[in-house]
């Protein structure tokens, strides 16, 4: 019969120059544990983090065996930036998404090569960046493309992530090229915007969309000129290098979330010397295409609304006893008749899933975007337009994020499908994925009319002699699906696996386990043991 092995307490070595007397408890004790199996060989068995009692714990086991120790954490020396108060703004963005009393935040600028194919090692790229607290190591956060700005990504991390780590880390939120305050690529204009947004996926035609897919690409040629094929992720991972430099620190610390991974693993291909302690939060499979990855996500949306499904129920659903025939009533109803909501944004089908996707992200407030669907289903689609607003560009007059998710996400791959095949695979993923088949599938046509990028990030992600990567995945995450994080963990080859089994888009500061996780490892450098599973 198997015999599991129990988490211990045992006291971590401290790694690397830098000493916090401020540090708790919980950083001056690790699990350590492992799932042992009477048969001879090694288990393929996930470790689980466990109690003494049989429990299930928030701290995951940890392995002190590893192919290369966790690189030193290492003061910075003559940091290049200037900073300038920017707390009261920045508060003023977070209100409603989070508690950010006590920490401080200060703002820069770096400066970079543009470097566009057609004239590289000219031009300018300038970075906007955020400093959240005042820990004494630099820890660069970089955020998905299409999601909020890095910056305010980063300053809402700082409010959610135990206070313990910011006396080690300041975050350096970074809003990449093209995004928030960094140089913004606002080229598409709002009816199309609007358009692009609102196509119903069900609909077999798809003149419409790619009409709007034409004009987004043409005005967008007109209106960046070069910088159109130099907003991608391989010039992104280049901005990090500037900013390590600027920083003054020899190695790269930084979390990486959803997509915004695949700027730190091809910031690891390209700087390969200069990787320091790197979390990625869910990550894109490096194995798959354009259209692997649209699938994919997909098959990660339809589980990650399974799991609110299940989870709506549980807790009274505002939707009723059966939340999936409620959202197809709604979806049924917009097509037959879109509402315009208070801001002036027409709500159809397309617009609310695009919205529910949105919604399903954000696991903390899943119980919102239940009320903003049923508030929906009588009228008032208020809820669903402010959650597509950032995507549109809302009344805050932030850029709008559609804009360089369409920019990055066509140079970030050469994938261009015709409408006739994008058409096929439609009408096969509708059968596949019901809900959101058919709106991953028509996105395979936005890219179609963009010019085919002369370079895509790298698709191997092995690096000979890297140091542990903490790879965290999330269950059910429409985004960033679980299995594809598990792949980037794999093809690491040093990639340390934590798996979440939650929902919504990324387990740090979500799952107090996999936050645990991310603590040991940056702090103290303590990487957990590979194949940990986290408690939902």
């Amino acid at each position: 019969m198997p015999r599991r092995q129990v988490a211990r307490e045992s006291r971590p070595a401290r790694r690397g120059p830098v000493r916090s007397a401020a540090l708790p408890a919980l950083f001056a004790a690790a699990l350590l544990g492992t799932l042992a199996g009477c048969a001879a060989g090694p288990s393929n068995r996930p470790v689980i983090a466990v109690r003494q009692d049989g429990g299930s714990s928030g701290s995951p086991p940890i392995s002190t065996i590893g192919p290369k120790p966790v690189p030193p954490l290492e003061r910075p020396g003559s940091p290049g930036i200037t900073w300038s108060d920017c707390d009261q703004p920045t508060r003023d963005q977070l209100a409603g998404l989070g508690n950010a009393a006590g920490v401080p935040y200060q703002c820069g600028r770096v400066v970079n090569v543009l470097d566009a194919p057609g004239q590289p090692g000219s031009g300018t790229a300038r970075i906007s960046v955020l400093k959240a607290g005042d820990g004494p190591v630099p820890l660069v956060v970089v955020n998905d493309v299409g999601g909020e700005p890095g910056t305010l990504y980063a300053a809402r991390l700082a409010s959610q992530l135990p206070r313990a780590m910011l006396s080690t880390f300041s975050l350096i939120g970074v809003d990449r090229r093209g995004t928030g305050a960094s140089d913004a690529a606002e080229c598409v204009p709002p009816d199309v915007r609007g358009r692009v947004v609102g196509y119903d996926p069900s609909s077999a035609r798809l003149d419409d969309l790619l009409d709007a897919a034409r004009r987004a690409s043409q005005e967008c040629v007109l209106d960046l000129d070069q910088r159109l094929a130099a907003l991608d992720t391989w010039r992104a991972a280049a901005d990090l290098e500037r900013l390590r430099q600027e920083l003054d620190v020899p190695r790269l610390n930084a979390v990486g979330h959803g997509e915004g991974s695949r700027v730190l693993t091809t910031y690891m291909s390209r700087y390969p010397d200069r990787i320091g302690r790197i979390v990625l939060d869910g990550s894109p499979d490096p194995a798959l295409d354009g259209t692997g990855q649209a699938e994919a996500r997909a098959a990660g949306a339809e589980q990650t609304f399974g799991a609110f499904v299940t989870d709506c129920v549980a807790h009274g659903c505002p939707l009723g006893g059966d939340p999936r025939q409620a959202v197809r009533g709604l979806l049924d109803g917009l097509r037959q008749r879109p509402v315009t909501a208070p801001d002036g944004t027409q709500v159809t089908a397309g617009t609310a899933l695009t919205a529910m996707l949105l919604g399903l992200a954000d696991r903390p407030h899943w119980s919102d975007l239940a009320g903003a669907l049923a508030r929906a289903r009588i009228g008032d689609v208020g809820g669903l337009a402010a959650l597509v607003a950032p995507l549109l560009g809302g009344p805050d007059r932030n850029p709008a994020r559609l804009d360089p998710q369409l920019v990055t996400g066509c140079n970030d791959t050469g994938t261009r499908l015709s409408p006739d095949r994008v058409a096929r695979t439609a009408a096969d993923w509708r059968g596949k994925y019901p809900l959101f088949g058919g709106l991953f599938a028509d996105r395979l046509l936005w890219c179609s009319p963009w010019p085919v990028p002369q370079q895509t990030p790298p698709t191997t992600l092995a690096v000979p002699g890297a140091p542990p990567v903490l790879v965290l995945s999330t269950a059910s995450d429409p985004i960033t699906p679980a299995p594809g994080t598990e792949r980037t963990a794999q093809q690491l080859t040093t990639g340390i696996s934590v798996a979440w089994q939650g929902g919504g888009h990324g387990a740090l500061a979500t799952s107090p386990c996999a936050t645990t996780a991310a603590q040991h490892f940056l702090v103290d450098g303590r990487a957990p043991t590979d194949g940990t599973v986290c408690p939902p």
